[in-house]
């Protein structure tokens, strides 16, 4: 039997930063990375949008975006002269009516006060700024004049990953089936093939497959997979300022932004909407009834467009309050979760493997404190709802 001082469950960018930030810091034991796709195209990561904002309610929230965009502000000196992750800095357009104008407000309060770089627009500011849009019934809208954006994702990923490779981490290209517990201890983890791995830590990146890699432990984390849908839409009367617009989000929920010569946009349904199957078929007519009337009423550009390429992912969604959880386990103390990030783990990852890096080499945070996202708030009922989920 293998053993590993830590053993990563999930290669998508948390646990690659997880792996990549122990070397970084001069972790000396061993470290395996687990990943059952090692095509690397169907986790969480490289079907995300790829997106990076500070548009966010909670503080912790906003410090892992910033250091984020700190790593991709200082790419070339972290990974090389080559490094590039193609990074669109055409910032977020957060768009609310009367009623969600004061928590709009009251966001941007705590954003400024964290650093981040965005301004309040109002009424004609609005379509002054932003010419494609209908500002009829919108009382404003929150717009990141600078870092903010989005970048490829499978680039971001594989810069970690193979970053960590190269720092002497181990990748195993295998499927966990069971999770060796004795007390209040993980011991290994055994794979598909029927190979066990001993491990010191046990690290839970597994995206969308968290809940079910802990309840081989005999734990219970209300983290599982939400489907959710990309249009690609060619637009032939899109202006050059259209193709210049940041991700926008209107007060419905739908959402679009640039993507080359294209447009991608998508929504997040109801929970009565939400799909009963986990596969990867893309359901065309959600399009047709609820993103495109709300994209064509708000942006007239859109009234006439080609839905030419789709794609599904998989959020890791937390079905508790939606956000982030990130620490250790309060009793089995050698299980760190990283997990739930329901949708905004892509631009969070870096920080989160940083902080599994922290707790992991000095038993504590030293960079951004995220003990408000520890596991312990689910035992204790008390959901840290964030307000500007997309």
């Amino acid at each position: 039997m293998k053993n590993f001082d830590v053993v990563i469950v999930g290669g998508g960018v948390v646990g690659s930063a997880s792996a990549y930030y122990l070397k970084k810091h001069g972790f000396a034991g061993s470290i395996a990375i687990i990943e059952q796709d090692t095509t690397w195209q169907s986790g969480c990561t490289a079907r995300s949008a790829g997106g990076i904002r500070q548009q966010f309610s909670t503080p912790e929230n906003i410090k892992l975006s910033l250091f984020g965009l700190n790593v991709v502000r200082n790419l070339k000196q972290e990974f090389g002269a080559d490094a590039d992750v193609g990074f669109k800095e055409q910032g977020y357009l957060i768009l609310a009516t009367e009623s969600g104008l004061p928590i709009l407000e009251e966001n941007q309060i705590v954003q400024l006060a964290e650093g981040a770089d965005n301004v309040i627009l109002e009424g004609d500011e609005l379509s002054a700024r932003f010419p494609w849009l209908i500002s009829e019934g919108l009382a404003g809208g929150c717009f990141g004049l600078s870092g903010e954006g989005w970048m490829d994702p499978y680039l971001m990923m594989s810069m970690f990953r193979k970053a960590a490779i190269a720092s002497g981490v181990t990748l195993i290209d295998g499927t966990v089936a069971g999770v060796s517990r004795s007390g209040n201890r993980i011991t290994g983890v055994t794979l598909a093939s029927g190979e066990t791995l001993g491990c010191g830590t046990l690290v839970n990146a597994a995206g969308a497959g968290a809940g079910a890699l802990a309840a081989m432990a005999g734990i219970n984390l209300p983290v599982g997979p939400r489907k959710r849908y990309v249009y690609v839409l060619d637009c032939p009367a899109a202006t050059e300022a259209l193709h210049k617009a940041p991700l926008t989000v209107q007060p419905n929920g739908v959402w679009f932004r640039p993507e080359g010569r294209t447009f991608i946009c998508g929504l997040s349904p109801e929970e009565h909407e939400e799909p009963t199957v986990f596969d990867w078929e893309v359901d065309h007519g959600f399009f047709e009834d609820r993103v495109w009337p709300g994209l064509a009423e708000r942006i007239p550009l859109f009234e006439a467009v080609k839905v030419i390429s789709s794609w599904t992912g998989h959020y890791d969604y937390n079905a508790v309050d939606q956000n982030a959880i990130i620490g250790r386990h309060p009793d089995v103390t050698n299980l760190i979760f990283a997990n739930g990030f329901s949708g905004h783990g892509f631009q969070q990852g870096p920080g989160t493997g940083n902080a599994v890096s922290e707790l992991i080499m000095h038993d504590g945070y030293r960079t951004i404190d995220l003990t408000c996202f520890s596991y312990e708030r689910l035992a204790a009922n008390r959901p840290l709802f964030e307000k500007n989920i997309i």
